[in-house]
């Protein structure tokens, strides 16, 4: 049986300018409003934007303006209209009727590219929650919409198979979806107290869709385990590898997925779970492309994603990737990398730079070290050998027990500081055969 490749859409992207979105114009807005419809697999054939105070609550645009959008149509042949901003239902509604085409929004977008990308089982599960909260407002007009586009950009996932839904099949399916969603991050909550009992430091690497965060993992494991495409939002599953920092050190690094300009909150909701990687790190690494002349709008829309989820204010190194675009020298990987007050300029495509970005990634980690002062019994040999690995240390051994100088890791100094009150606790009742656990 020949399977048949469908038509390429073509699409047409629209966006109003009021002014608000600091540090981005209608126009630049668009141009990533671009990438993200290529990335879909849409043919982009025009767009336009205008000048307004507010956005129209009926038409998004002005009525004149979209009328116009007809004139397009006929001029392009576009069959899909992208609108730069989240529609109401309503906006939505009234476009198609105008135009008889189907209208989608920049949210719903990439809400379809991740349905594309998402490989896993736990990255399908919280893109299905995403969509069904995206499309639950929607309902009604999804129904003759969806019937009538038969499918494309904006219609994939859960949409091809629940159009005979009603609203309350879809929330009971929410409900359902949320559970699972919490068992994953349950899951990953389980695992991390397993890193955690190994006690090696953790790492969250974050930044803008495509600023290389997946080619800087790949680089500094020394392998390809975390896919790496010059597309938006190519990665969506988090991935953690152990990465040798030099000096004995190793630290479990995971790269996250991409944040984007206007990313939808119901994204952002879904997500937590696997988002929730970044609040456990103990320290960022946010992956800056150098070569991007938005990068400042791009470290703002970063930084506001981080206080969503209550990661602000974490330390964090800044590694300006993709260096070997802006400086020759970078195209060199033997050529010494700089780092000028926790910023380090690195290539992950050369391997410039990362040396240092490993040496800064251990300088941070060792800063949030405590000093301790505490004696332990014999018996917590197994937590000595760990404070042995995990710290500058020196062991002072006694008749009884171990005494312990230095500095360590605040989760292990929690650690050793229970064992020593115990272990203080057993002295003082008279008694040393108490062992340590």
């Amino acid at each position: 049986m020949i399977e048949l490749t469908p038509p390429v859409e073509k699409a047409f992207l629209l966006a109003v300018d009021t002014g608000d979105d600091a540090g981005w114009t209608a126009e630049e807005s668009l141009a990533e409003l671009a990438n993200l419809a290529t990335t879909a697999g849409a043919e982009v054939v025009g767009a336009e934007w205008q000048n307004r105070r507010h956005v129209d609550p009926n038409w998004y645009v002005g009525k004149g303006k979209a009328e116009e959008l007809a004139g397009a149509k006929r001029e392009t042949g576009f069959s899909v209209l992208v609108a730069d901003d989240e529609l109401s239902p309503g906006q939505q509604r009234a476009l198609e009727e105008l135009l008889n085409v189907k209208v989608i929004d920049r949210s719903r977008l990439i809400l379809d590219i991740f349905a594309q990308h998402a490989q896993t089982h736990e990255g399908r599960l919280q893109v299905e929650l995403a969509q069904l909260e995206y499309q639950l407002p929607r309902l009604t007009r999804l129904w003759t919409h969806l019937s009538r586009t038969g499918g494309g950009i904006g219609t994939r996932g859960p949409g091809e198979s629940q159009l005979e839904t009603d609203r309350r099949i879809i929330r009971t399916r929410i409900a359902k979806m949320k559970e699972r969603v919490e068992g994953v991050r349950r899951q990953r909550s389980t695992a991390a107290r397993g890193r955690d009992r190994r006690l090696m430091p953790t790492v969250g690497i974050v930044g803008y869709t495509n600023a290389g965060k997946s080619t800087l993992l790949n680089a500094l494991v020394g392998s390809e385990v975390a896919r790496a495409e010059d597309k938006l939002f190519a990665t969506l599953d988090p991935t953690s590898r152990q990465v040798k920092l030099g000096d004995g050190q190793t630290a479990i690094v995971t790269d996250t997925v991409g944040f984007i300009h206007k990313l939808p909150h119901q994204l952002v909701d879904a997500f937590r779970a696997t988002l929730e990687e970044v609040n456990r790190a103990d320290v960022l690494v946010e992956v800056v492309d150098a070569s991007d002349p938005h990068n400042a709008e791009h470290r703002a829309t970063v930084q506001t994603v981080l206080d969503e989820l209550g990661a602000g204010d974490k330390p964090r190194l800044v590694a300006f990737n993709k260096a070997d675009l802006v400086e020759r020298t970078a195209n060199d990987p033997s050529a010494p990398g700089r780092s000028v007050g926790g910023a380090v300029l690195v290539s992950g495509l050369t391997g410039y730079g990362l040396d240092a970005l490993r040496a800064e990634i251990a300088a941070l980690l060792a800063s949030l070290w405590v000093e301790v002062d505490t004696a332990v019994p014999y018996a917590a040999g197994e937590l000595l050998a760990r404070v042995r690995e995990r710290g500058t240390v020196e062991l002072e051994y006694g008749d009884r027990d171990v005494r312990v100088r230095g500095r360590i890791a605040p989760t292990l100094a929690g650690e050793l500081e229970a064992v020593a009150a115990r272990w203080s606790e057993t002295l003082r009742n008279g008694s040393g055969a108490h062992t340590a656990g």
